[in-house]
């Protein structure tokens, strides 16, 4: 079982014992310490002495390689802040089939619809919903109501 932690944080504990050995503690010593087991303890000690620093650095947490490499997300992002019709649709919305679509015609891309919405997340956008407003939807008329008549008509409390 993977220990808790980053990668980063794994190999501070690793950098830590290596420290504690040399300053002359035993093994079952550095493992009470860091509150890990004592094998592991000795197995990071033989890699350092073996392999030097190189034996105790973090390793990439295994999975599947991306799809888009970082600099091709930040190409992506510039073109999702550009807007949709900038990229040949009709209106500005971006939806997860207009993403994925758009993916796939400028990076050559394949991702599936419902795995649209963890790439956006991943890369820090939300799912947001524009707000619905009339098309005959006059600002100027609707600042005066709620200036003019919204005061006349609101229910004022009796003194």
């Amino acid at each position: 079982m993977r220990p808790f932690g980053s990668p980063a944080q794994l190999e501070q504990r690793r950098v830590h014992a290596i420290a504690l050995f040399e300053r002359g503690l035993p093994p079952v010593e550095v493992a009470r310490k860091l509150n890990v087991d004592r094998r592991s303890v000795r197995r990071w000690k033989a890699s350092h002495q073996k392999t030097g620093r190189n034996g105790i650095l973090a390793k990439p947490a295994p999975g599947r390689p991306l799809k888009l490499d970082i600099r091709k997300r930040k190409r992506l992002e510039n073109r999702l802040l550009k807007g949709a019709q900038s990229s040949g649709y009709p209106t500005d919305l971006w939806t997860c089939a207009r993403v994925a679509d758009m993916i796939e015609r400028v990076f050559g891309v394949r991702y599936h619809l419902n795995h649209m919405g963890r790439l956006l997340r991943s890369m820090g956008w939300s799912p947001q919903k524009p707000e619905r407003q009339a098309r005959e939807r006059d600002e100027a008329v609707v600042q005066r109501w709620i200036k003019v008549d919204w005061p006349r008509i609101k229910k004022k409390p009796a003194n």
